[in-house]
């Protein structure tokens, strides 16, 4: 469904600038931007994605990977095809690397009334914008979060970061949390394997915690691409710098899309990253994708406030955000 798009400004000769992410492409009549989604018509910016469901599936928060909201809920998850990074390694790039230019992709059409109406109707405590990048599908997001927030669902965005900070004032209101991904923290990796740059997911760390959006960031381990000390001590520190509070999620790699050379992230590496992020001072960090210890623990007391199984979660935070034990304040979104 083409829609008149947000974040753009004539650029001349037919030309526009698109504003929504930090590729802010300029666009000539007739094109599409590096996403494949927006196409300049007429001098007129439009998105392609709006109501185009490629992916719609009650998941549990956990999932996301989300820690620290709402634990042992279930969240309405949904994506629209495409993506603003190329990452070689993608792991859902069946719909992340699809694009417009091919032409219809056959998106089911969902109205935001209908998501909002079908994730009240099953349980869900929140709707989850993820499997492909929630930037490029803005208009769509924004329309059915300020819907679902009237409704009483939170609203979170699973993301590369890659996003404008205007996009990012205007989505605050009504976006309650991020999760993160970052990839490296080399920038020749993000130019290389993804074709965008480490600066402005920094940048967009900075502005959502600025915002008062609530932050967790995982980042994929890949054997010899970003799996080093070095590495991964810069990625807790940036972290830490930010807020020791937000958790750090570190992923075991499986090989994926163009990347079949490289083997599975061991263990050991992960647990490596665990101490690492634990001496950077940050307060919560847990393993993905691997079968370890994920409960989270009061920073204060050290009691077990949230114990995890599978992707489920057991929360024993009150709903003022503290522990039940010594009553300190244990970060997130309890409520």
């Amino acid at each position: 469904m083409r829609h008149d798009a947000m974040f753009w400004e004539e650029s001349g000769e037919g030309r526009v600038r698109c504003n929504l992410c930090s590729h802010r492409c300029s666009v000539a009549e007739g094109s599409f931007g590096f996403c494949g989604v927006r196409r300049n018509e007429g001098g007129v910016l439009r998105t392609f994605t709006y109501g185009e469901v490629v992916s719609a599936n009650v998941d549990p928060i956990e999932k996301k990977p989300l820690y620290h909201v709402l634990p042992g809920s279930q969240a309405y998850s949904v994506a629209t095809p495409g993506c603003n990074f190329k990452c070689d390694f993608c792991q859902n790039w069946r719909i992340s690397q699809l694009s417009y230019r091919e032409g219809n992709l056959g998106g089911k059409p969902m109205s935001p009334e209908r998501i909002v109406e079908d994730a009240a109707r099953r349980g869900c405590a929140s709707i989850a914008y993820t499997y492909t990048e929630p930037t490029i599908f803005f208009e769509y997001a924004y329309d059915t979060s300020r819907l679902a927030s009237q409704n009483g669902l939170r609203n979170v965005f699973v993301t590369n970061g890659y996003m404008t900070p205007e996009v990012l004032e205007t989505a605050a209101p009504v976006l309650d949390a991020c999760n993160v991904d970052l990839k490296s923290f080399s920038d020749s990796l993000y130019r290389q394997s993804c074709r965008g740059r480490l600066e402005p997911v920094l940048e967009a760390i900075r502005t959502m915690k600025r915002l008062g959006i609530w932050i967790e960031i995982t980042t994929l381990v890949i054997p010899g691409r970003n799996d080093s000390e070095e590495e991964l001590r810069s990625i807790a520190e940036f972290i830490a710098g930010v807020d020791p509070s937000i958790p750090w999620h570190v992923s075991a790699f499986r090989p994926e899309y163009r990347v079949q050379d490289i083997p599975a992230t061991p263990v050991a590496t992960l647990e490596t990253a665990l101490d690492i992020g634990a001496k950077a001072g940050l307060v919560h960090v847990y393993p993905g994708n691997v079968a370890l210890p994920g409960d989270t623990k009061c920073a204060h007391c050290g009691e077990t406030v949230v114990s995890r199984g599978g992707f489920g979660g057991k929360s024993s935070v009150t709903v003022e955000g503290t522990c039940p034990s010594c009553g300190s304040r244990v970060a997130g979104v309890w409520s």
